[in-house]
């Protein structure tokens, strides 16, 4: 199993901050690895609503679609995919510590498996890293707004 938190604060209001990055469309600006976004159902965000990412991850070029199974506006989101070698999970929270700051938490977790499962521990590290370098990316790009 892997299961990578990682968190920030961001000196902008909760609202601000969610509303920009619960937003498939921007995922491309703020995450290093994610190349495109592209909406399968209507481009609105709400539970059953589908994203199909292409991403770079340790050199390999990878393919997915989330779906959107939990949505709590400005508090929550959670998107899931079940195709390809590494099913995953990916949750945000936003909250408010100040009037201008928000905490950030995005977490991804899930079971890898055939080739995949044996490099778990080395995934997890450069997830972290990953995440870590996306949530410094995306305070910059709502800091300077």
């Amino acid at each position: 199993m892997v299961d990578v938190l990682t968190d920030i604060k961001i000196r902008c209001s909760k609202e601000k901050v969610a509303e920009y990055a619960a937003n498939p469309d921007h995922a491309p600006e703020w995450y290093v690895n994610i190349k495109s976004a592209e909406w399968k159902t209507e481009k609105v965000i709400k539970i059953g609503s589908k994203i199909a990412f292409v991403a770079e991850f340790l050199g390999r070029q990878l393919a997915y679609v989330y779906e959107i199974v939990e949505y709590i506006p400005g508090e929550k989101l959670v998107m899931r995919t079940s195709n390809g070698p590494f099913p995953m999970e990916t949750t945000y929270t936003w909250e408010a510590i100040e009037d201008d700051a928000t905490h950030m938490t995005l977490r991804n977790k899930g079971v890898p498996t055939g080739f995949s499962k044996f490099f778990s521990p080395f995934m997890s590290y450069m997830m972290k890293r990953a995440n870590m370098k996306d949530l410094k990316k995306l305070k910059a790009i709502l800091e300077e707004k």
